[in-house]
């Protein structure tokens, strides 16, 4: 496959988090010759994060992979059926919902995560982590030094994107990938595993935390190289 002939990769970064926690895996696609977009999204509604990455995609210049990081995962799912351009989603520990269903309706059939044990809602309607609760179980496995800025730069997720119910998901109409992160302490792993199977994904499980894309960025670059080789890409 030739530079040019390389599908672009944009990535969607999750709720308490922003572009830059793909850094490691961007630096690695870049020095594969993709073109990389990683753009911060408001996380002020479902509608307002799916509008920005429509806008995002606007930008693309041809095929283009979309790889989705827990929330993200929901956002990339949202596009439905009007996904121009977009060849292939890659969901890393990331919420592959269905038809109907919504992220508060999933995370209410067992008790909470202990990433999300103590979140909290402030007077505008947006949920925050505590530091605790940030740096040792939603980063568990990041360096502690980097989860802690990680943390001191955590964007809220607005309170709604939990009730949002799901329309007809991407991954029914597109090929998928999913890695599973075994150590997960936000999302439960079976929960990604049971995603991933009824996706049809081709899946892969690493013994990572909530953010393998910053405590393991290379496979994570991996994955998504995979994908962008699997996927038809006219040059």
């Amino acid at each position: 496959m030739t530079e040019d002939s390389k599908p672009n990769i944009v990535l969607v970064h999750g709720g308490w988090a922003d572009g830059s926690s793909w850094s490691g895996v961007i630096e690695n696609l870049q020095a594969e010759g993709h073109k990389v977009t990683a753009p911060q999204f408001p996380l002020t509604a479902l509608a307002d994060d799916v509008d920005r990455l429509r806008h995002v995609l606007d930008l693309q210049d041809g095929p283009t992979i979309v790889a989705g990081h827990s929330y993200g995962g929901q956002v990339m799912t949202a596009l439905g059926t009007q996904a121009p351009n977009v060849v292939g989603l890659v969901y890393i520990a990331a919420f592959g919902i269905d038809e109907g269903e919504s992220l508060g309706g999933l995370l209410s059939q067992g008790p909470p995560t202990p990433a999300l044990e103590h979140q909290f809602v402030d007077n505008e309607g947006f949920v925050w982590l505590t530091e605790d609760d940030f740096v040792n179980h939603f980063a568990s496995g990041v360096d502690p030094v980097k989860a802690k800025v990680m943390y001191a730069t955590q964007q809220p997720l607005s309170g709604s994107a939990f009730s949002d119910e799901m329309g007809v998901p991407t991954w029914k109409s597109l090929p998928s990938w999913y890695m599973v992160a075994q150590d997960d302490q936000a999302i439960p792993p079976d929960a990604e595993r049971m995603f991933a199977e009824r996706m049809g994904a081709t899946t892969i499980e690493i013994p990572a935390g909530h953010l393998p894309m910053v405590s393991h960025s290379a496979e994570v670059a991996n994955l998504i190289e995979s994908a962008a080789k699997a996927v038809p890409v006219t040059a």
